[in-house]
């Protein structure tokens, strides 16, 4: 019972942040949406792995959550209008 709630929030939570991103008023907006969508995404990977037992599923929920940090300073700093190498 507790798997299927988790995964029936995460899937309407994953929705609503598409929403977002699609409907988003401002940058800003879609720019958190973003980053709360890689953390659900996140959150599968975890879930994954620890109703398969694998531990593959956590080197990609690790990498994911890497790149997605990187990713938003990136769009931070291009939304602040700033170039990459300052």
């Amino acid at each position: 019972m507790v798997i299927l709630v988790f995964t029936i929030v995460l899937l309407i939570s994953t929705l609503l942040c598409l929403y977002r991103i699609g409907r988003g008023p401002t940058p800003p907006d879609r720019t958190v949406a973003i980053d709360i969508l890689g953390i659900l995404i996140v959150g599968f990977c975890a879930f994954l792995s620890i109703k398969s037992g694998r531990d593959f599923y956590m080197n990609i929920a690790l990498s994911w959550s890497l790149f997605n940090f990187l990713g938003t300073l990136t769009l931070a700093k291009f939304l602040e209008g700033k170039g990459f190498d300052e």
